[in-house]
């Protein structure tokens, strides 16, 4: 989203504040008049340099620590940084090279797949790796059985397209044989396999609604096993977290007090995972600096993400957490193009099924 206050700077000022930043994200440290005379290539006077710096921190995109001449800039100043004083790039060649190599080349489930995503976000970018897992009824089915257990039970067994397995047991006022379950499972396979469990649920609802249809009279004693094997099952969304403790290594995130809290925010997910949940829901790379995430444990952080998805439907979002300090010129390319591998990946996935 575009900064408003960038319109506003003119050269001098947004190539001095561009020149401020990027020696922050290098190093971490303020930036005094002096260092931004030398590097910023402006032929002004170290008096013009310090109006200038003046204007900047009056308008809130640079702060000075009250240990140091020099500044720093604020979350807003990065949020200019990032919107409109840089130029992404494409990830390069070799990075690219080794996204492709790391991700599994051979069948995976989908929850393996995004695990080694999550690893490998966070050795990239030495920051931590956030995947969100998407509902299993997301993925179409490809295969169904029953087993008959005691006291009217049945396993119902789920096959689904990205090769994970999903079991429930289904308690029936009637107990069925097992002839009439092989029935059952013949059936559904033939009519059902290659649709998301909410599809046949659907249709599964309009036949037994008409009692002159094949599946009425077949399961004329199974209503309730048909019924009962596609309910919607409790929420298993997820989100998967790998390099937490590489954030401990940053001197900005290293307040105990901060660090807790964060790490508490890992473990119960809850808010990151609304978070995730929001950034799946918008198309392209999203971006939170400090407190624009909306919740207090990420703020002194900055969030990207992207979402992915497979035969058109968006399934999540992947990013990484890491401290308002970092190169987010190769952190953005970098998720970006992680985001598309893992959609060619499960693109390849659901064909091949």
């Amino acid at each position: 989203m575009p900064f408003p206050l960038g319109q506003d700077l003119d050269i001098r000022a947004r190539r001095l504040l561009r020149t401020l930043i990027a020696q922050y994200l290098v190093d971490g440290e303020p930036v005094g008049s002096r260092t931004l005379s030398r590097s910023s290539g402006l032929d002004v006077s170290p008096a013009t340099i310090r109006n200038i710096m003046a204007d900047l921190e009056e308008a809130g995109l640079v702060a000075s620590p009250h240990t140091s001449a020099g500044r720093i800039p604020t979350p807003r100043g990065l949020r200019l940084f990032v919107d409109s004083l840089i130029e992404l790039q494409p990830l390069p060649q070799d990075e690219m090279a080794r996204l492709q190599r790391e991700l599994p080349p051979g069948p995976t489930t989908t929850r393996d797949l995004l695990g080694n995503v999550s690893s490998l976000l966070s050795a990239m970018t030495h920051f931590a790796g956030v995947v969100t897992v998407p509902r299993q009824a997301d993925f179409p089915l490809r295969h169904i059985d029953f087993v008959p257990l005691p006291d009217a039970r049945v396993l119902v067994i789920l096959v689904f397209s990205d090769n994970q397995v999903q079991n429930r047991v289904v308690q029936l006022t009637h107990p069925l044989d097992g002839r009439e379950l092989e029935q059952a499972a013949n059936y559904l396979n033939a009519h059902f396999v290659g649709l998301r469990l909410d599809d046949i649920r659907a249709h599964l609802l309009r036949e037994l609604r008409e009692t002159g249809s094949e599946l009425n009279q077949l399961l004329s004693s199974a209503v309730e096993l048909a019924a009962a094997s596609f309910a919607p099952a409790s929420s298993s969304d997820d989100v998967l977290v790998s390099g937490q403790t590489n954030l401990m290594g940053y001197s900005e995130l290293a307040n105990l007090d901060r660090l807790r809290e964060l790490f508490e925010a890992f473990q119960k997910k809850n808010e990151l995972l609304q978070l995730m949940e929001v950034c799946a829901k918008a198309p392209g790379v999203r971006l939170f600096i400090g407190e624009e995430s909306g919740f207090a444990a990420l703020d002194g952080c900055s969030v990207v993400t992207a979402s992915y998805g497979a035969q058109g439907r968006v399934l999540g979002a992947i990013g990484v957490i890491g401290p308002t300090r970092m190169a987010y010129e190769r952190v953005i390319p970098v998720v970006q193009a992680t985001a598309g591998l893992l959609s060619d990946a499960l693109n390849r996935a659901a064909s091949a099924s």
